[in-house]
């Protein structure tokens, strides 16, 4: 199982520590590095200036949300990184919600989300693959653009600049059951949320069929310390924010996530408190049993313990969400 530091974000500016962990990551044996975006920082320029201060760990969007841009714009990104960065480029891709989705980039959800996502990954394919100038006469991506609005006048057009790698990783990020399986036959890694080593079932049953080589790569926060509830508070303010406020009361994936993961009557608490305007309660409705199986808390040896139950199942890479360097560097001795 290798190993990946997330970054996740920007808070409220630029993370000052984020080249630095990086490089310890590097200097640790760590495979690869990611960052991700909400509604604030994006996710490849702080990727780039990691990478222009790297020169081994490879470079991951976990997530770069589809409806930040089109298709054919997220490949160029990639390829325009993987060139930039010696081919160490792997695009992880994500749909989010509605609520980012109509209310952030004023762009419609999807009605077919299943379909929005194969599409768009079938353009970032035929982008890098550059065999033929990219056609799609799809639902959501139309290549050329043929709606009532269109002039006519578009053509199908190929990339001017050579891909470094036409089979640049492409991974997606994904929750329910049918999007799960459909990750696995069009995309060549999954991105997990909330992954518990003890209930794979919770994802379906494509998680038991995996292709050779296929990537699973979940995020797990991480903390070596020696009060696990106290080392528990970061994870459970995550869960409180995504399960309550990233979503809808009536629509939200993750809640639906934690419902099947066997917590629903907490996670609609969680979401009542937490729209209620009442988030320190929120966060602290999030139950201990469940931040601490999907994440990596406690002394030492009681991480190395719990690391080895991650390792028995279908992670292929873990990405760890770490506030100290410590931490990295206990995992990485762990893990070796």
């Amino acid at each position: 199982m290798r190993l990946g530091l997330a970054l996740g974000y920007w808070g409220r500016g630029p993370s000052p520590d984020h080249v630095e962990l990086a490089l310890e990551a590097e200097r640790l044996g760590y495979d690869s590095v990611w960052t991700a975006e909400s509604w604030g920082s994006d996710a490849f320029t702080p990727l780039t200036w990691i990478a222009a201060r790297t020169s081994t760990i490879k470079l991951g969007t976990a997530v770069a949300q589809m409806a930040a841009r089109s298709p054919t714009a997220t490949a160029m990104h990639a390829l325009t990184l993987d060139h930039l960065s010696g081919g160490r480029m792997m695009l992880g891709l994500g749909l989010s919600g509605p609520q980012v989705v109509e209310g952030w980039y004023g762009r419609p959800f999807p009605k077919s989300p299943l379909t929005a996502t194969r599409e768009y990954v079938d353009v970032v394919r035929q982008v890098l693959r550059r065999e033929a100038p990219v056609e799609l006469d799809g639902r959501f991506h139309s290549h050329p653009y043929r709606g009532p609005d269109a002039t006519g006048l578009g053509r199908p057009l190929r990339s001017i600049t050579h891909p470094l790698r036409p089979d640049l990783p492409v991974l997606l990020g994904a929750e329910g059951p049918r999007n799960v399986a459909q990750t696995v036959r069009v995309a060549d890694g999954w991105l997990p949320l909330y992954w518990s080593p003890n209930r794979p079932d919770a994802y379906g049953p494509a998680v038991a069929e995996l292709p050779e080589g296929f990537r699973v790569a979940p995020l797990a926060q991480a903390r070596v310390c020696d009060d696990v509830t106290e080392g528990l508070l970061p994870v459970k303010a995550m869960l409180g924010f995504y399960i309550g406020g990233m979503g809808h009361a009536t629509r939200n994936f993750h809640a639906d996530l934690m419902a099947r993961m066997g917590y629903g009557e907490e996670a609609g608490r969680i979401q009542e408190l937490f729209l209620a305007g009442r988030r320190e309660e929120a966060v602290l409705a999030v139950p201990d049993a469940f931040a601490d199986e999907i994440s990596l808390v406690g002394p030492r040896e009681r991480v190395a313990e719990r690391l080895e139950s991650w390792r028995k199942g279908p992670v292929t890479d873990l990405l760890v969400v770490a506030p100290d360097r410590n931490t990295l560097r206990v995992l990485a001795e762990l893990n070796s």
